[in-house]
């Protein structure tokens, strides 16, 4: 099957002749990583509370000229999740949210999260009628958005806040902890895929994957209140999810680019240098032409890059160690939306002569096999079809029941009752 035909927006094109280099000489069940507790109960929210408890007054996210500290964030969203329970959400409740970079965007998904609900964004950039078919698709009773980018939305039936007129109403709600009403196996999230093989899917994420996902990171990579993390990724795609909610989590500070930033190379390099940026996500593509920019080589502080999204050439890899000569500093990582943002890294070394760069092992909970048409394990050297277990697989899509159970099948390799595999297509 063609490892081309993609079902997920922020899958790799690797050719199946790679999978070789992909698995080394073990088969892949040898190397699933076993089975560990990362407080695996908690919401995203509740992790977040806890790290405003340890550094209230430490800077939680700047936007440009204006910055919240961990205190000021939470009561902000305090704020509008009492507000947002008094128009009815509460567990499982779609919120729409359209806005566009700012501090108000970051208070907005806390906000939904703390009132119970489960955010669906919606970029503004999005042609009208990929917003209009995910309003329609979600039918989102409530949702937040800024005056000027109301003229932007296609008709809808949602409750609109707006987040710039309507906070003196908020701001006079109370600036507590609302008591939590959502459980880990609740959703956090709903977000869509590009459509690109189809109609657009609304992937249903609950909190326990992505508390995984987080805490995988943070042992991997051990993120410090030191560290800056560059928000590069459009959050209506789920990379944004840990490159917001991981410096949030554990006491990094979130640096956002402004509108349209993310794609203007000169200013990311401008940013990295005098923000002193040290943990940023960049597709290949962007790595590319970043690599070429003026001034590249002072950007001396970054500790932490993510490629993913698109194959990683192994030549654009030694073109990275030679303009910045990082070691240990970029990762290729792997992942559909479908499996909570990353299945799978590997660290990129000087020298390896890949093609391609391999999508390397599997995260920390999470499970990767080869199979054949019957689900029997594939010896190396055999091409066959990729699936993913483990708890970071999404509950499924919304409002698909039939794709749902064609993509999402039982896992015979797995004790746990109801345990499941995604089947990629790749």
């Amino acid at each position: 099957m063609d490892i081309n035909n993609q079902s997920s927006e922020y899958k790799q094109n690797i050719p199946l002749n790679t999978l070789n280099q992909m698995i080394g000489t073990k088969v892949l069940q040898e190397w699933n990583d076993p089975q560990k507790d990362h407080h695996q109960d908690l919401c995203i929210h509740q992790m977040f509370e806890m790290q405003v408890e340890r550094s209230p007054q430490a800077i939680a996210v700047v936007c440009e000229n204006t910055q919240l500290t961990y205190q000021q964030l939470n009561q902000q969203a305090n704020q509008l999740a009492h507000h947002l329970r008094t128009l009815g959400v509460g567990s499982e409740v779609l919120v729409g949210i359209c806005l566009e970079r700012s501090l108000e965007m970051i208070v907005g998904l806390l906000g939904i999260l703390k009132a119970g609900g489960a955010y669906v964004p919606l970029d503004p950039a999005y042609p009208s009628e990929r917003l209009a078919f995910i309003l329609e698709d979600t039918q989102t009773p409530v949702l937040l958005t800024q005056e000027k980018l109301v003229k932007n939305l296609p008709p809808h039936h949602a409750q609109v806040v707006y987040l710039d007129l309507d906070w003196e109403k908020n701001i006079q709600n109370s600036q507590k902890n609302p008591v939590n009403q959502t459980t880990a196996d609740n959703l956090i999230y709903v977000i869509y895929t590009s459509g690109s093989t189809g109609q657009p899917k609304g992937v249903m994420i609950p909190h326990r994957g992505i508390c995984n996902q987080l805490h995988w990171k943070q042992t991997t990579f051990g993120l410090t209140n030191a560290d800056k993390v560059l928000l590069t990724i459009s959050f209506s795609f789920d990379p944004s999810v840990w490159q917001i909610f991981w410096p949030l989590c554990f006491g990094g500070q979130l640096f956002m680019a402004r509108p349209g930033g993310h794609q203007d190379t000169t200013y990311l390099v401008k940013v990295i240098i005098e923000q002193q940026i040290t943990v940023l996500a960049l597709v290949p593509s962007i790595l590319r032409v970043l690599l070429e920019e003026k001034g590249i080589e002072n950007c001396r502080f970054i500790r932490h890059i993510t490629c993913g999204g698109e194959a990683l050439p192994g030549e654009l890899i030694e073109r990275f160690f030679a303009q910045l000569n990082l070691d240990n500093v970029l990762h290729n990582c792997y992942g559909p939306t479908e499996a909570s943002i990353d299945t799978t890294f590997w660290t990129c070394q000087r020298g390896t002569n890949y093609g391609i760069a391999p999508i390397g092992r599997p995260i920390t909970n999470a499970e990767i096999h080869i199979l054949d048409e019957n689900l029997q394990p594939m010896p190396v050297g055999e091409s066959g079809e990729l699936y993913i277990g483990g708890i970071g697989l999404a509950r499924g899509y919304l409002n698909r029941p039939e794709l749902t159970r064609e993509k999402f099948i039982f896992d015979p390799f797995s004790s746990e009752r109801g345990a499941r595999l995604y089947k990629t297509g790749t």
